[in-house]
């Protein structure tokens, strides 16, 4: 039996005469993704105004976003590049899956995690400064990342045990559907993996958070005035907007039939969730949440007056 080296990523069928508009559009998208997202890291490492829980776990959520982005967008980019089709070796492509499934599985993790800290702060509000303290923070956090790496990586080890009849993986990096589409084994015990896998990492986190907001939502109602409602529903709409989008594109691209999906339909739907949903989060929780926009505003301002400042004394001299 031949052993498989190497892979041959198709990526996307790009006319010849656009293949620069798209590669120059990924190319922004991923830059603005990892400015973004590293921008709500340094805000609210650097801001005394975001050293809260809520702000913590939203930090953990966008360096696993930059992680993301990073495992796939710059092989993405030099399919793009390349005209559509390029050779990574066996070792590369696990790397790839590796760190995707493990970074997917952290994001499903940190969203639960935040839906139980907005479930203690409105539901619970004169018990969340001792429930929601520093060391569960961190022992939350340290748990989802571990759970994630460690499990993830016993299912890839599965996975690239398995034995390989074709190379040719249709798509724009090495997922699961796809490199199984090679497999001539019996690919049960991965099938098994998967689904439990997913039911722990993804439909009860699922259920967790729809529970959660459940109970939040009772409490907002029970809020007289509409002022208060509003308030505190602020609070959690940016990150309700990012549960619905990352479960949203998960259940398009897991849940609906393979029968009725093309490559071609696969792969803009992942794209949703490997490359738009990175992009989207920094901006969703800049847009609506006022704290975060006020500090934005006041560095804005304070390197604006530095620059006047400095553009003053050098007139001066």
């Amino acid at each position: 039996m031949t052993v498989v080296t190497v892979f041959h990523l198709v990526g996307f069928q790009i006319p010849e005469n656009i293949k620069f508009l798209i590669f120059f559009l990924f190319l922004m998208i991923y830059c603005v993704t990892i400015c973004g997202n590293l921008l709500i890291i340094t805000l609210v490492s650097y801001s005394k105004t975001l050293h809260s829980p809520m702000y913590f776990f939203l930090a953990q959520l966008a360096m696993s976003d930059m992680l993301l982005s990073t495992d796939v967008l710059p092989n993405t980019l030099h399919t793009v590049l390349a005209g559509n089709t390029i050779i990574v070796s066996f070792t590369d492509c696990f790397t790839q899956f590796y760190f995707f499934a493990a970074t997917e599985t952290v994001e499903s993790l940190f969203l639960t995690v935040m839906s139980y800290d907005r479930y203690l702060a409105i539901c619970k509000p004169l018990h969340y400064p001792l429930l929601m303290n520093h060391r569960l923070c961190w022992t939350m956090i340290a748990t989802c990342w571990t759970l994630s790496f460690v499990t993830q990586s016993l299912h890839t080890f599965s996975v690239s045990r398995l034995h390989f009849c074709g190379n040719v993986i249709d798509h724009f990096f090495c997922d699961l559907d796809p490199i199984l589409h090679l497999s001539c084994s019996d690919t049960t015990i991965v099938q098994l993996e998967t689904t439990a896998l997913s039911a722990v990492f993804a439909v009860i986190p699922f259920i967790v958070i729809i529970v959660s907001y459940v109970y939040i939502i009772i409490t907002i109602f029970q809020i007289p005035s509409i002022t208060g409602r509003q308030k505190v529903f602020s609070t959690c709409s940016s990150h309700l907007t990012v549960v619905f989008i990352f479960y949203g594109t998960i259940v398009c691209i897991y849940l609906v039939p393979k029968r009725v999906q093309s490559w071609n339909v696969t792969k803009l739907v992942s794209l949703l969730y490997t490359v738009v949903t990175p992009l989207l989060n920094p901006m969703i929780y800049s847009l609506r949440n006022k704290d975060l926009k006020n500090v934005v505003g006041k560095s804005v301002r304070m390197f604006l007056n530095l620059d006047v400042s400095r553009h003053q004394n050098v007139q001066m001299t």
